[in-house]
């Protein structure tokens, strides 16, 4: 049998429950899980949140809703949080040394070597595949000549790798499609650790990342929309305002389809604006198709409101 195809959740909301009822709340997330693959939970440990993840907003208030009626749980929800992405469009070389020194054993580490957009990587030489999209594969590589850095070392500037891709320096938000190479660097007989070469790679990828054109990713989505032929203006204008590129439109003797490209942080509430200009009867899938840079205006924004959100902390 082969294996079910389960898409990448796309809209992801906060949610409380408003009593103390936390039994109920976890039975009830349990089952809607297990019946369910596309709903998924998790809990955030930085935000403190507890997030739900689905195909869209009305998938999420159903499952709200069932929790209210079913479980006797009333909930608090979020606006839904859309899940940005950062990365890099240039390439920029970096040279770090950490050196702290504190009575007893200081640290010492230093690593130089090259940053870059994974896609200006030649494939081969970082062993991507062709069915592999370069887009969105981190790749670590060193290429220590005689020693310089040992292995051990080496597997720490890795993981310090991994951390910072988990949460980029922009947004806090994974880093995709980086490639970062270490190529050199230097040892202290007493003082360096693996520590020590874990926080410099973190300290020379952000670096690297600020001076390698940074850029914040946002998901765009596939949007099919169905709907009787009479209000194919209406639909047309309504992908206009949402600020979607049409793509392909398919007349038929009594409806139409439109394939269009839309930017998730637009599509809230469009099941209520596609009723509103159809009356009712229009209908829409969307699905996840790619990350594309998000406008420079938003950009600006979400970094602002995370610097402003670390400072609080």
């Amino acid at each position: 049998m082969s294996s079910m195809f389960v898409p990448d959740a796309v809209v992801s909301l906060a949610i409380t429950p408003k009593t103390k009822d936390a039994a109920n709340f976890s039975k009830a997330v349990n089952r809607f899980q297990k019946e369910d693959p596309t709903f998924r939970v998790h809990y955030d440990k930085e935000s403190k949140e507890t997030i739900i993840s689905g195909m869209g907003e009305l998938h999420l208030e159903i499952y709200v809703e069932r929790m209210k009626r079913e479980y006797n749980v009333e909930c608090t929800v979020g606006r839904p949080r859309v899940s940005y992405r950062e990365s890099v469009l240039g390439k920029s070389n970096f040279d770090y040394t950490h050196k702290k020194q504190s009575g007893g054993a200081g640290q010492f580490a230093k690593v130089m070597g090259e940053f870059e957009a994974t896609s200006l990587a030649d494939p081969e030489e970082i062993g991507i595949t062709a069915e592999e999209d370069a887009q969105v594969k981190n790749v670590f590589q060193t290429k220590i000549i005689g020693g310089k850095i040992s292995e051990k070392f080496l597997l720490a500037c890795q993981k310090g790798f991994e951390d910072c891709c988990e949460k980029g320096p922009l947004t806090g938000s994974r880093v995709l499609g980086v490639h970062m190479t270490v190529n050199d660097g230097a040892t202290h007989v007493v003082d360096s650790s693996e520590m020590a070469f874990r926080t410099a790679t973190q300290f020379a990828f952000k670096q690297a990342f600020f001076a390698s054109q940074p850029v914040i990713l946002e998901p765009i989505m596939n949007v099919v929309i169905t709907a009787p032929m009479e209000f194919q203006g209406n639909v047309i204008g309504l992908v206009n305002k949402l600020q979607g590129i049409i793509n392909d439109t398919e007349n038929n003797a009594d409806d139409f389809t439109i394939t269009s490209d839309c930017s998730l942080n637009n599509l809230f509430g469009i099941a209520s604006s596609l009723r509103a200009v159809t009356q009712g009867k229009g209908e829409f899938t969307m699905e996840f198709k790619e990350y594309q840079p998000a406008p420079p205006q938003l950009q600006k924004q979400l970094i602002e409101d995370y610097q402003k959100k670390q400072k609080k902390e």
